[in-house]
């Protein structure tokens, strides 16, 4: 039955805005953040429905989708996954920009909190299931706001990350003078769930980042899966993210 003027102005007076009213998709936003502007999108599952709480993911970029307009951090990485399998990924999924140069550290991964913040003011979020992924230089992000922040996370996705590759561009983030920072940083996430990617061939980020990682997190008791990818290059994100266990694995965390 097509919906007349007389039935809109019903659901109105009801307090319930017509379905199509709700934005779906990718959706462009922006934020304020100390006394700068940042456009970031998020993404809404198509059937989003306010009166239940969702998952929301945070998603970190890698190096090549820095800038300011707001929609590059969706066209690699978690973004394309959305794409091509919607119906695998039920959340709120939110994609902070960082400006060129910046990394995920210190400005910049307040800036992703500050985001993730304001998506979780606008939609129905469940505050128990907050994930983190990122890929490259959001994969060494991801280990940075998980070793800052291990209590507001119930489950990490570092994919081809890494904790020492450039130190004047990545600087080592645990405190000066610790021997293992591995261990370091392994004893500040052991309580968090861990799904870590990483191609074997990886020219860019040495596969051994990821191996040295997961052996501290083995070694400190943590619930990690590893998948080391044979002869995959950097874009380990691709068979990452087209693995049909890991969403599976990632909504069955909670905190």
């Amino acid at each position: 039955m097509k919906k007349t003027a007389l039935t809109f102005a019903l659901l109105a007076c009801a307090g319930m805005p017509p379905a199509q009213a709700r934005e779906t998709g990718f959706l462009d936003r922006s934020i304020t953040f100390e006394g700068q502007t940042y456009a970031y999108q998020v993404c809404v599952p198509r059937d989003y429905d306010p009166d239940r709480q969702w998952p929301v993911i945070l998603f970190l970029h890698g190096a090549g989708e820095r800038g300011s307009n707001g929609t590059s951090p969706t066209q690699e990485g978690l973004g394309t996954a959305l794409r091509l399998w919607p119906e695998r990924w039920p959340a709120i999924c939110v994609f902070p920009q960082a400006p060129e140069e910046t990394v995920w550290q210190g400005p910049q991964a307040r800036l992703a909190m500050a985001t993730l913040a304001a998506a979780e003011k606008e939609f129905s979020t469940d505050p128990r299931r907050v994930y983190l992924t990122g890929i490259s230089m959001g994969g060494n992000g991801a280990w940075y706001l998980g070793f800052h922040h291990p209590e507001l996370f119930a489950a990490l996705v570092p994919i081809c990350g890494f904790l020492e590759v450039d130190s004047r561009s990545y600087p080592l983030f645990t405190p000066p003078g610790i021997d293992d920072p591995y261990a370091e940083v392994a004893s500040h996430i052991k309580d968090l769930p861990i799904w870590v990617v990483h191609g074997d061939a990886d020219s860019v980020v040495p596969v051994e980042q990821s191996r040295r990682m997961v052996a501290a997190l083995k070694k400190a008791g943590a619930e990690v899966r590893y998948v080391e990818l044979p002869g995959v290059d950097h874009g380990s994100w691709h068979p990452g993210y087209a693995d049909e266990e890991l969403p599976r694995w990632l909504f069955s965390k909670g905190r």
